[in-house]
């Protein structure tokens, strides 16, 4: 799937229940990697609602999907340094909203092993945002401990997704598991 929006994360022997349940709400497709799907859904929002409502009205689906996460924007990537580059672009879309704030970046990575390291990415992308904010006059600090935000990235192969969530949002999204 070249569109993927979501990545879902399965627990151990759950996946048709997974695909039962989450087949609503847009396109499932598997993917090469032990237990993780990925999605296209029509509304990212609405998708998280949607979830988020299920989660509170049929009492295994967090006994089934892991995690879920959507993404607010998606690229493709052949390289580390293309990686590097969109993911650094996209990062600085939300310096406004990480002004004055505690956050870091969460990377999880399917493939790409050996090219692309996942805490090495997540201080590339914690420092070009620390360095952004800091000449807009708006500091941030890295926080680790109940941050303001996580800047979370997902990749599968050679396809990539990120968005920002919120301390409310991480509270209230159990699906989320981003740490």
């Amino acid at each position: 799937m070249r569109d993927l929006n979501v990545v879902v994360s399965v627990h151990e022997g759950r996946f048709v229940r997974a695909c039962q349940l989450l087949e609503q709400f847009g396109r499932l497709e598997r993917t090469e990697y032990y237990n993780v799907l990925v999605m296209k859904v029509e509304d990212t929002s609405v998708f998280v609602t949607a979830l988020a409502d299920l989660v509170s009205i049929v009492p295994d689906v967090l006994g089934v999907v892991s995690r879920a996460v959507p993404a607010a924007e998606t690229f493709t990537f052949q390289s580390a340094g293309e990686f590097e580059a969109k993911a650094r672009e996209i990062a600085l879309g939300w310096q406004p909203a990480l002004a004055g704030k505690a956050f870091h970046v969460r990377l999880h990575r399917r493939g790409f092993r050996g090219r692309l390291a996942s805490q090495e990415e997540e201080r590339f992308l914690d420092d070009v945002l620390l360095d952004a904010l800091e000449q807009a006059g708006t500091p941030g600090r890295i926080s680790f401990d109940d941050p303001d935000a996580i800047l979370d990235v997902e990749t599968v192969s050679n396809r990539a997704g990120m968005s920002l969530w919120t301390r409310e949002d991480l509270s209230r999204l159990p699906f989320l598991k981003l740490d």
